[in-house]
């Protein structure tokens, strides 16, 4: 019989496996030896960032699905990051894949780069953003034409402004 812990853990495992599918040819950068525009210690990001905010950003965590308020967002505007500003992603390229996280069809240019993820025993491709290395989320070989991406973005990763 299973027990609630083991029940939950192989659920995430699964739903992790099913959205793993990325292109060999979609693999991300190399960021070890990057360096940052936007740059603090551990303790700095800690205090500019929410304890949401870090820990997605700053430690690679992911929210819960459909808690993020920017899942609903439907106005006209630009998402940026929330660790340093930068413009990552405009609503026209946002659609609803129905993961419970903000996707998108595509970033902004030179907004954002991209890395190898192994974490949780497979080979995802995350997305970071270029200007303070932030990690938003991930990418995904699944979404609508004509690029085919989705990005799947946590959403305590951006901040929205809408367009006036």
């Amino acid at each position: 019989m299973l027990d609630r812990r083991t029940f939950v853990l192989s659920a995430a495992a699964a739903g992790f496996a099913a959205c793993s599918r990325v292109r060999a040819d979609d693999a991300g950068t190399t960021m070890d030896d990057r360096i940052f525009e936007v740059t603090h210690t551990d303790a700095e990001w800690r205090r500019l960032l929410t304890r949401g905010q870090y820990f997605v950003l700053r430690r690679e965590d992911t929210e819960l699905a459909f808690t993020s308020v920017l899942l609903e967002e439907k106005r006209s505007g630009v998402y940026s990051c929330a660790g340093c500003g930068l413009a990552v992603f405009a609503s026209s390229a946002k659609f609803d894949s129905g993961t419970g996280w903000p996707s998108f069809a595509a970033p902004l240019d030179h907004a954002v780069l991209t890395k190898r993820d192994a974490s949780f025993g497979m080979v995802r491709t995350s997305v970071i953003c270029r200007r303070c290395g932030g990690h938003l989320g991930h990418l995904f070989d699944d979404g609508p034409a004509p690029t085919g991406m989705r990005y799947c973005i946590n959403g305590v990763a951006m901040n929205f402004a809408p367009s006036p």
